[in-house]
């Protein structure tokens, strides 16, 4: 056989697996579309033909096809699916097209080995996790993050009034977050962050208002006590233990740090004891966020 049929051989046969590996996307597993006979075949072919010299060498278009059987997984598999949805629903089918194509790439990467090591010895390229990982970025997050912020934070406020919610939606978010956003590992992460924070603010700014009319002093650092219990108990199912800290440094802030002067006039109002009063003012000052 020729070199130029054997080339073309080993293209088609790459093909073949490429067809296989997007069915990834479809939520099929790896291991029952691909065998570890065809595994090596495939990585065998991309290495064919890449060790050939020029104009034999087939690297650069071997590089053009991995980058567009990305671009088409996500324009085919991932944004139509994410198209015109919001709240749980989106949550839920991003993690599940993400999963899909992190799957996908994993697979994908495997047969293109060679051309990877390739090309970070010849610096022509970034690791190829790398370039799936920005063209997901690119092409997916830069329009959708705003959505995914929204939606979490949605989802965090109906936990905070106890609604029922699936919390493992945003372990996962939190998870992708910490995983992604460019060169800084984390970026969305803090970025979601800081508009947590800014909620957190408000959210609890207005709780406040609410149960020091609603509630008695006494009640009202009841009230307190358990709720930063409860906020703690929560954020650290699907938070990093840093932004739960922070967030329940709000928390305090908000609800016992800067009502204190408005709790001495209701306390006073409501003729307690001297006692009762002195042990509420010690109370209310020495809440933990702990």
């Amino acid at each position: 056989m020729s070199d130029a049929k054997r080339l073309d051989e080993s293209m088609k046969t790459l093909e073949e697996g490429i067809t296989k590996v997007k069915l990834i996307m479809d939520g099929y597993p790896a291991s029952k579309l691909v065998t570890s006979e065809e595994y090596m075949r495939y990585y065998d072919c991309v290495y064919l033909l890449c060790i050939r010299p020029p104009p034999h060498d087939l690297s650069a278009d071997l590089l053009q096809r991995y980058h567009a059987v990305l671009d088409e997984s996500i324009y085919f598999k991932v944004l139509p699916f994410l198209k015109d949805k919001s709240g749980t629903s989106l949550l839920a089918e991003f993690l599940r097209v993400w999963a899909n194509y992190k799957a996908m790439v994993k697979c994908l990467g495997g047969f293109f080995l060679y051309l990877d090591r390739k090309c970070s010895d010849q610096k022509s390229s970034a690791p190829l996790k790398e370039v799936a990982l920005s063209c997901f970025q690119n092409r997916v997050c830069c329009d959708l993050l705003p959505k995914l912020f929204d939606a979490a934070l949605l989802l965090i406020s109906q936990d905070r009034r106890e609604e029922p919610i699936d919390r493992s939606l945003l372990q996962g978010l939190s998870t992708f977050f910490w995983e992604n956003g460019g060169p800084q590992k984390g970026m969305y992460y803090y970025m979601f962050e800081e508009k947590l924070l800014a909620d957190t603010y408000s959210c609890y700014s207005r709780f406040a208002s609410e149960w020091l009319l609603s509630y008695s002093s006494a009640d009202y650092i009841l009230k307190v006590e358990r709720c930063l219990n409860d906020e703690k108990g929560r954020l650290s199912q699907y938070l990093y233990p840093s932004s739960v800290e922070k967030l329940l440094q709000v928390v305090h802030l908000k609800l016992s740090g800067e009502t204190t002067g408005q709790l001495i006039e209701k306390q006073k109002a409501e003729n307690l004891n001297s006692t009762k009063y002195q042990e509420l003012l010690s109370r209310c000052s020495n809440l933990s966020i702990g």
